[in-house]
């Protein structure tokens, strides 16, 4: 019986009915290149996967991850501060021996 409600969705109807004017080698040709996308979907989803829990346990980069400031080229960005950076410690001065610092010894600890 009958009652006006369709049990399928519209996309299903009009999938069933381009196939059911279609010859049955056809038929199956469709259905099976759809399975395989599927198949094909879900193994590209596993190997994604896999490679980033491996390179999470060997402590490589994550594939697909966004590179860190100091790689990319230019600067710019949310991480580059600009003229609002804290000003850097220069090495220069009457502190800064530079090449002419005394070496230190293995056993001397710095103060």
């Amino acid at each position: 019986m009958y009652t006006g409600v369709p049990l399928a969705s519209a996309k299903t109807q009009v999938f069933e009915a381009v196939l059911g004017f279609l010859p049955d080698w056809v038929q199956i040709t469709v259905l099976a290149l759809v399975v395989l996308a599927v198949v094909a979907s879900w193994v590209v989803k596993v190997r994604r996967r896999l490679a980033r829990r491996r390179a999470s346990r060997a402590g490589l980069p994550l594939p697909g991850a966004a590179q860190p400031v100091a790689a990319r080229p230019g600067r710019s960005g949310a991480d580059f501060l600009g003229p609002y950076a804290p000003p850097q410690r220069q090495e220069s001065g009457a502190d800064f021996l530079g090449s002419y610092a005394p070496a230190q010894r293995q056993g001397d600890r710095p103060a």
